[in-house]
């Protein structure tokens, strides 16, 4: 399965975004080992000192956590960090430009509730 890499954002970030996904989707259960910083940079093809900078970004963000001479672990509680900063970068991403633009267009708090229950019915 090989995951493509975004030309406009730094692989670094993707590589911590992919972990992440994976924390989040169960496919990296807390206090479970990440592959190796080798394992990875072989998959992506990608040098090891950039997928080793995405690795420390989430040690920084205590998301992943080094145990010495064995590996990176998935810290306990951290899937409900990650889902509140997503939900909160959703929001601020999508939510806000959502509603500044349907207020220049003059549509309604309720017109917009019924656009995205509309769109959740694949509309």
């Amino acid at each position: 399965m090989t995951i493509s890499m975004d030309d406009s954002r730094p692989i670094f970030l993707q590589i911590a975004e992919r972990i992440e996904n994976d924390i989040i989707e169960g496919r990296l259960p807390e206090e479970s080992q990440v592959p190796s910083t080798n394992q990875f940079a072989s998959f992506y093809q990608i040098n090891p000192a950039t997928v080793m900078k995405g690795v420390n970004l989430l040690v920084d963000q205590e998301i992943l956590y080094k145990k010495r001479g064995i590996g990176m672990f998935v810290a306990t509680g951290v899937r409900a960090k990650i889902m509140d900063k997503r939900k909160e970068q959703f929001y601020e991403q999508y939510i806000v430009s959502m509603v500044k633009e349907a207020e220049k267009l003059g549509i309604t708090a309720d017109q917009l509730t019924e656009m995205i229950k509309r769109g959740d019915k694949g509309q």
